[in-house]
């Protein structure tokens, strides 16, 4: 018997497929959340749509069978990109189900749920209780007796690529040459869509559908998965490139001379441009986006607001805010005119637009919104996160000049840096993050703070 509680995490479902995620679980689910979200008394219908992996087609029909069990229809979008599923929610204004594992191995896969319009479901906002009936449905068997509903079949890639080129136009920016590394994944549907438009030639790296990921995991967050359209950029002289992770929600940026350009500067270049169209306007950024974001923000007539690291956080915070954009660190961007949702595309679109439309290289571009030096996340196995934190807080609490807080983790700055630890919601680990004025003080800081977690770590990661 599956353990439910076990792939029921922040704000999705992922697992081991067939071990822990299989198709009495997605069918489960797929009637739990028309319950949980009383969807038969609004809407009526559910959105769907799927990745490249193998698992995913019986996953998602295992899904649909369990809303249509219940009376409600199904739109089917097919393959899809994450962010192609949330546009779905959006312009249909239905609750949507993605199946995709994201940057994960192959062997996983998992379920991204969304309210209509795009809504976030987290933990506290009806995940725990599809998980309750999920478990109970597992156990006593589904309920019966209901007249079915209906499968539609629609394609909406055009009307996504569409959409997105109505708030990024392309078409006047100066001809421009960018490798795109979709890592087999779903960035080889859509980039075609969507890059059709505008003067960009694509020179295309792994855009075969293969969820078995045969030439590098679909996780560009981590560098080893960069090398190769690295080494294609400067092969090719190419003005940009452009890796997509997985299901294509997240886009990371290289340079002409093949050198990543961090996330934080692509989130402070967006906000830069989202506040020439919206003077004034709110903007977020996550505790660990490098503090180049708000100073930007701040000096462009925005409003810079600091929240926790995650999608539910996010979206929540856009809300309450009316914020018409938000950045976090893993290279997730959400827009307030995409309700509210991340995508790396759009993203995408402003990075080619902001290129375009000047002449200088990317690596001019871009570092003027580079003005820290970063660590990059650095993880460790601990045997006790909460007193190793507290160690650390100990250590730097009443020194002067040095200040702390708890939004998320254990944040600890000064005048020249700044470091955050959190502790890993779904595993022994402890994430650090640091900054600084110059490399060296980042990794005076970095040690100093790896000597303290290491002392009480079973291993680094």
């Amino acid at each position: 018997m599956a353990d439910v509680a076990a792939i029921f995490k922040a704000y999705d479902v992922r697992g081991v497929v067939p071990d822990q995620l299989d198709e009495a679980v997605a069918r489960a689910t797929g009637a739990a959340f028309v319950e949980v979200l009383d969807v038969l008394a609004g809407p009526g219908a559910v959105v769907i749509g799927y990745d490249m992996r193998p698992s995913s087609p019986a996953l998602a029909a295992a899904f649909a069978e369990g809303v249509t069990s219940t009376g409600a229809d199904v739109i089917d979008i097919g393959l899809a990109s994450t962010d192609e599923l949330y546009f779905a929610s959006g312009r249909l204004d239905l609750p949507g189900a993605m199946f995709t594992a994201s940057h994960n191995p192959a062997k996983y896969n998992g379920i991204k749920m969304c309210r209509a319009g795009a809504a976030p479901v987290g933990a506290d906002s009806g995940l725990r209780d599809i998980a309750d009936l999920v478990a109970k449905s597992v156990t006593e068997g589904p309920a019966t007796g209901r007249a079915a509903g209906h499968v539609t079949h629609k394609d909406l890639l055009t009307a996504y690529a569409d959409h997105l080129h109505d708030l990024v136009d392309l078409s006047g920016i100066r001809p421009l040459t960018v490798v795109v590394d979709a890592g087999n994944g779903m960035g080889g549907h859509t980039v075609p869509a969507v890059f059709a438009k505008g003067p960009v030639t694509i020179i295309p790296m792994y855009f075969e559908l293969d969820g078995n990921f045969p030439n590098h995991e679909a996780n560009p967050l981590d560098p080893k998965n960069l090398v190769d359209l690295q080494a294609k950029v400067r092969e090719t002289g190419a003005d940009l490139g452009l890796a997509f992770d997985g299901d294509a929600d997240r886009c990371f940026v290289i340079d002409e001379k093949g050198d990543p350009i961090s996330p934080s500067a692509i989130t402070g270049a967006v906000a830069v441009r989202e506040l020439a169209k919206h003077p004034g306007a709110t903007i977020l950024h996550n505790l660990i986006t490098s503090k180049a974001v708000p100073e930007l923000i701040a000096e462009h007539g925005g409003v810079a607001v600091r929240t926790r690291v995650g999608h539910s956080n996010i979206k929540q915070k856009m809300a309450e805010t009316d914020a018409v954009f938000g950045g976090e660190h893993s290279a997730h961007y959400y827009f307030r005119d995409f309700w509210r949702a991340d995508t790396g595309m759009l993203a995408a679109l402003h990075v080619l637009a902001a290129l375009g439309e000047q002449d200088k290289p990317a690596s001019e571009l871009f570092a003027e919104y580079e003005r820290y030096v970063a660590s990059g996340e650095i993880n460790n196995k601990v045997a006790d996160a909460a007193a190793t934190v507290a160690a650390i807080e100990d250590t730097y609490s009443g020194l002067d000049g040095v200040t702390v807080d708890h939004l998320d983790g254990l944040t600890v700055s000064a005048g020249q840096w700044w470091f955050n630890v959190r502790a890993s919601n779904t595993e022994p680990l402890l994430r650090l993050n640091v900054e600084a004025s110059d490399r060296s003080e980042m990794e005076r800081v970095r040690d100093e703070v790896l000597a303290l977690i290491t002392g009480a770590s079973v291993e680094e990661n």
